[in-house]
């Protein structure tokens, strides 16, 4: 790596764990690499040659069975994948691909685990890493199964508006096919959905929503900080 890209590449939060005399040992044959859209990194059944940490842009994490596909999660800057196959030197379970142009920091499964077994600041940040990911697969099992379609999509709506911080309208960071992967349903019926929430002031317009009644969508989405709230 060039200077500028290791010094970039140890401000990363799961890098900058590792104690300091063991950095040059994790990021011996690493690579901090850029990827264009559309290009799939990982395919699930495939062994874990790599942690990838995402530096730049979004990826999408996805799973297929038969002639079916669905987004499991969408990641942006500081966000890994997959980690828990990594430990563990089993199969990914998932395949990601990217949705924008990112730079991707990739380590070498066997770096991951040989210092996750010496180093015991890095072992505690993995390990960290590894128990927000389950809170967040255990709110999505939540929202899947206690909320309508419809609940889901205003949920997500309602979130989206508070990151965004632009009164009154969202703009969808990606396709709508993937919003449907993301919340647990194919795309006619989010098409439908979105229908039937011009009843609560919503309009959308292509990857442009306008929100014209945020309290009445804020009382269908009812948000809840145990399923919604990332940081909960």
């Amino acid at each position: 790596m060039r200077p500028e890209e290791l010094e970039l590449v140890q401000a990363i939060p799961l890098v900058a764990n590792a104690a300091p005399e063991h950095v040059g040992e994790l990021l011996r044959g690493a690579f901090l690499q850029r990827f264009p859209v559309h290009v799939e990194l990982v395919r699930e059944g495939e062994p874990p040659d790599f942690l990838h940490i995402i530096v730049e842009g979004q990826i999408e994490l996805f799973s297929r069975y038969r002639d079916r596909e669905t987004t499991v999660a969408v990641l942006g800057p500081g966000g890994s994948f997959i980690l828990a196959a990594v430990l563990l030197d089993k199969p990914y379970l998932k395949s990601a691909r990217v949705l924008s142009p990112a730079r991707i920091l990739m380590i070498p499964s066997e770096a991951v685990r040989n210092l996750f077994g010496i180093d015991a600041n890095f072992a505690r940040g993995l390990t960290n890493e590894l128990a927000v990911a389950y809170r967040g697969v255990l709110k999505e099992l939540k929202n899947q199964k206690l909320r309508s379609s419809l609940e889901r999509t205003a949920a997500w709506l309602v979130r989206h508006h508070a990151e965004v911080g632009n009164p009154g309208e969202v703009a969808l960071p990606f396709d709508k096919k993937v919003l449907a992967g993301r919340l647990g349903m194919a795309p006619e019926v989010l098409s439908r959905t979105f229908v039937t929430l011009q009843a609560y002031g919503v309009a959308v317009n292509g990857r442009r929503i306008v929100i014209g009644d945020p309290p009445a969508l804020f009382k269908l989405a009812a948000p809840d900080d145990l399923i919604d709230d990332p940081h909960a």
